[in-house]
């Protein structure tokens, strides 16, 4: 039982195929899915999907692409979507600093005020942060974030980096990147972070791991993301997968 924490079953790369990509999931032994919406068009086909699976639950936020755009309108219309069934968690969220679609200030202004309604409706947070570590940091440490707490989505830092974030309080989530060759830095912080704030995502359809890198990603992909953490930990996969599905019922207050 596999547990993908962040995944975008509503891509328009998946449009009309999506029962079948939730079953090759499950024959993966991908049993679980958070399916991240991040702008009016994702949210809303994310929320429909939820209802559509059993095992697809709803991530709800405004990614730091479209920070302005962010308005009076788009936060009440936030607030009534993360009070909707399956609803695990506020997010994407963070900083992208290699698009930069909009000043720095405004992604830092835009982030800061959507931890406040995580914090308001006691829900966990996705981070998003692309070439952003400094900032992410500083901004997730000055907002005190511990009593909420949230992933580092696709997490590509060190192991310095991976103890910082977790001193915050975080969640380290691992993707398709810890599969690659040269991201010995990642691996090694893979293999020594505490076991129980360790997840497992595939940022589907973007990230694939190896032996699909360089192809479209797709949720059941996860299974290779935990082989690779169990070969790094010594472990077995059913041992992988069972942990970080339950740190992820446990972060996002799913019982089971």
């Amino acid at each position: 039982m596999i547990f993908d924490t962040h995944t975008h079953l509503n891509a328009e790369e998946f449009a009309n195929n999506e029962a079948a990509i939730v079953e090759h999931a499950q024959e993966l032994g991908v049993s679980e899915m958070a399916v991240v919406g991040f702008d009016y068009p994702t949210i809303e086909k994310t929320q429909q999907l939820s209802q559509e699976y059993d095992n697809v639950y709803s991530i709800v936020g405004w990614h730091p692409t479209e920070a302005g755009s962010y308005n009076a309108e788009v936060e009440n219309y936030l607030q009534n979507e993360l009070t909707k069934e399956k609803v695990v968690a506020l997010g994407e969220i963070g900083l992208d600093y290699h698009w930069m679609e909009d000043p720095k200030e405004t992604q830092e202004k835009i982030f800061r005020r959507q931890i406040a309604i995580a914090r308001e409706m006691n829900l966990p947070f996705s981070i998003h942060n692309r070439e952003a570590m400094e900032d992410t940091y500083r901004i997730l440490k000055d907002e005190k974030i511990h009593d909420i707490g949230g992933i580092m989505h696709s997490f590509n830092g060190d192991y310095e980096w991976a103890q910082r974030f977790l001193d915050l309080g975080m969640h380290l989530s691992y993707s398709g990147v810890v599969t690659f060759k040269k991201t010995t830095d990642v691996q090694e912080a893979a293999q020594k972070m505490p076991f129980d704030r360790m997840l497992v995502e595939t940022d589907a359809p973007y990230l694939a791991p190896v032996p699909y890198r360089g192809k479209q990603n797709e949720p059941g992909y996860t299974r290779y993301v935990v082989e690779k953490i169990a070969e790094l930990k010594g472990l077995s996969v059913e041992e992988v997968a069972r942990q970080t599905t339950a740190n992820a019922h446990r972060l996002f207050g799913i019982e089971q």
